[in-house]
């Protein structure tokens, strides 16, 4: 009894897997970044976990809100630079969220 290995399939896979990730990873940071340069940094408020290493205090939430606020009032683009920003970030993120559906439909549709 041989096995036999389809090394042609194993890298169209690794390749596939590779820039699929690379894809993802990247317009969801470009995103980020679009989403904070039209002034609306995502601010999250804090979980409460028993088990956490670390959970920040409402006090620190807070601080961070206003930082958020204080970056996006002294931003040096326009309105109009801004709206295109918030625009540019959307679109990123749905370019990630197109390339994890396709990966999806890949795996479920392709085999």
């Amino acid at each position: 009894m041989t096995v036999a290995i389809d090394w042609l399939a194993f890298v169209q896979v690794f390749a596939a897997a590779l820039v699929g990730s690379v894809v993802v990873v990247t317009f969801y940071a470009f995103g980020l970044r679009l989403l904070v340069r039209s002034g609306r940094a995502p601010v999250v408020t804090p979980a409460e976990f028993t088990d956490a290493i670390t959970v920040i205090t409402e006090k620190q939430a807070r601080r961070g809100a206003k930082a958020a606020a204080k970056a996006a009032s002294r931003s040096p683009l326009s309105d109009a630079q801004k709206q295109l920003a918030l625009l540019g970030a959307f679109a990123s993120f749905a370019v990630s969220a197109l390339a994890v559906l396709g990966a999806l439909m890949l795996i479920v549709f392709g085999h």
